[in-house]
């Protein structure tokens, strides 16, 4: 029995240092590990940062381009009929949709959701406005039509709307 109580005598003491050396090494490693991810994190913030902003920048100019207004002044050649500006104008839209579409890596699920919406409903609003027209007619009556109906909303458009709402995600990252 006096061996066994030698043996607790010594073991005891060893078990009690290792446990205090394992707990403190433990503590040291898990704060040089929180310091590791969050120098890390600024690191990738670094990247990331110029790429999202760049990403609102396309955002906002495509909500900007595809603007009934702006769109036909570039779309809208004289002697065109109804059928071939419509046919230009979806063209134009999807066009400038598809090639800003890899933004959507950069931004929110709800910006990208907004947007997409400001686009159909643009593209829904031309395809409305020139089902009401003779398709072989000269294309003015549909921007005189289109132009009536954007202006019928007197509140902020959609695209407009996709625009304060890039702004406003944009502004939470500073």
């Amino acid at each position: 029995m006096e061996s066994f109580f030698e043996i607790l005598k010594y073991t005891i003491p060893g078990l009690i240092v290792f446990a205090t050396a394992y707990f403190l090494l433990k503590m040291i490693l898990d704060d040089r590990q929180l310091a590791n991810r969050s120098a890390m994190r600024q690191d990738a913030q670094k990247i990331t940062l110029p790429l999202r902003l760049q990403a609102y920048e396309r955002l906002t100019l495509l909500c900007d381009r595809v603007e009934l207004q702006k769109i036909l002044l570039r779309i809208r050649m004289p002697g065109m009929t109804v059928r071939e500006l419509q046919g230009a104008l979806l063209l134009s839209i999807s066009q400038e949709f598809e090639h800003n579409a890899s933004q959507q890596l950069y931004v929110s699920d709800t910006l990208w959701q907004i947007i997409n919406l400001a686009k159909n409903q643009t593209m829904a609003l031309v395809a409305n406005a020139a089902s009401d027209i003779d398709p072989t007619e000269d294309a003015s009556l549909l921007v005189d039509k289109l132009i009536q109906e954007d202006a019928q909303e007197g509140q902020l458009s959609l695209l407009q709307r996709a625009i304060v709402a890039i702004r406003t995600e944009a502004g939470q990252l500073f």
